[in-house]
């Protein structure tokens, strides 16, 4: 290979390595603009006009200042570009750009009249773009990294655990509920339109839904069979927050890693990742003992994304991934099957059962 070759090629790989740092380093603010968005309300705000609006209509619509419209363009261009809004552009000369809706921002809608087909995940994107709680953990990464003791990154950060925050801070306990909320409901709403659902839930007559948060999964299940009784069981500055019950699902306060009360199954659902192996493995030993045997209809089910299991496209594959070091705060992961398999032997469970739902999500049966 020539010199003259060799310069090319390095000039290239320059080139491209350029554009990839800038690239990379800027990927923050597409986080910050779509909290922004859903702060100043502009999916609300177009859905308002019908679901198409201009950039005149967002700023009346939202109380933006007339002097930043100017800024406003730019930023929807960048929202508009990554997915979040989609365009009708006029023909040169012909008025304005209308923006509408896309999958992602019809979800963000915050106003819309009370329905069962509505969903909206702004809470869910409130905490984990959170400033104080999600964003700036990460800025201690390194001196993570760096220390030798055994605190979570949380704690590097904020000098305390994120239960205990959510003991001490108010604000944040109902954030975190506020989004666990509409995330459990889009997700057992999907969950149990499956067919392969009724497998898992129909032999029940007990579920205990440990760390089951508001009840929102549970009254989902017992409304799917309500031949189940459900319990669940949190911890006090939860549980408090908890609506009143019908008598159909009821609420105990309560930690898991000291009791679980006895069940046919109980429901670990979107919570293992918030634990390391070792606690992981306490706390299915805990789930055994308020089981029965495999005969008799025990069984563990755990909702939780198994690495590699599931529709793997680039978006999904990337949002397990970037999960997983999300999860990196708590001292948690997410994990590949045999890392799950070495955690139910290790709890002493017999047998296993993956089944891919939606998304980047599994349902893990798990027997003793």
């Amino acid at each position: 290979m020539s010199s003259a070759h060799q310069e090319e090629v390095s000039t290239q790989n320059l080139h491209r390595g350029y554009v990839e740092i800038w690239h990379q380093g800027l990927f923050h603010i597409k986080s910050s603009a779509l909290l922004c968005a859903v702060g100043l309300g502009i999916p609300s705000a177009i859905h308002r006009r019908g679901g198409a609006a201009t950039i005149p209509d967002i700023g009346t619509e939202t109380g933006i200042h007339p002097s930043k419209l100017s800024y406003l363009r730019r930023f929807m261009r960048m929202l508009t570009f990554c997915g979040i809004f989609t365009t009708d552009q006029p023909k040169e000369g012909e008025g304005e750009t209308v923006y509408k809706l896309t999958p992602v921002s019809q979800i963000l809608v915050e106003d819309r009249a009370s329905s069962s087909a509505s969903y909206d995940m702004s809470a869910l994107l409130r905490v984990i773009v959170r400033p104080s709680t999600a964003v700036s953990t990460f800025f201690s990464l390194e001196e993570w990294f760096r220390d030798g003791s055994d605190k979570t990154l949380f704690e590097v950060a904020h000098g305390v655990h994120p239960w205990t925050l959510t003991k001490n801070d108010p604000s944040y306990n109902k954030a975190c509920n506020d989004s666990m909320v509409m995330d459990s409901r889009i997700l057992m709403d999907i969950m149990l339109k499956e067919a392969s659902v009724t497998d898992v839930f129909g032999g029940l007559t007990s579920l205990v839904d440990a760390g089951g948060g508001l009840g929102v999964a549970a009254m989902a299940i017992t409304r799917a069979f309500p031949h189940i009784k459900c319990t669940v069981l949190d911890l006090e500055q939860v549980i408090s927050q908890a609506p009143s019950s019908d008598g159909t699902v009821q609420f105990i306060v309560g930690d898991m890693f000291e009791y679980i009360p006895p069940a046919d199954a109980v429901f670990l659902k979107l919570i293992m990742d918030c634990w390391n192996d070792d606690d992981c493995v306490k706390i299915l030993r805990r789930c055994k003992k308020a089981i029965p045997a495999r005969e008799a209809g025990g069984k563990v089910i755990i909702v939780n994304c198994v690495l590699g299991y599931g529709a793997q496209d680039s978006a999904v594959m990337e949002t397990q991934i970037l999960f997983d070091v999300y999860m990196m705060r708590y001292g948690g992961a997410q994990r590949e099957e045999q890392e799950w398999r070495k955690i139910f032997l290790e709890a002493e469970f017999s047998d296993y059962k993956i089944t891919p739902i939606f998304g980047f999500q599994s349902i893990i049966e798990v027997f003793p």
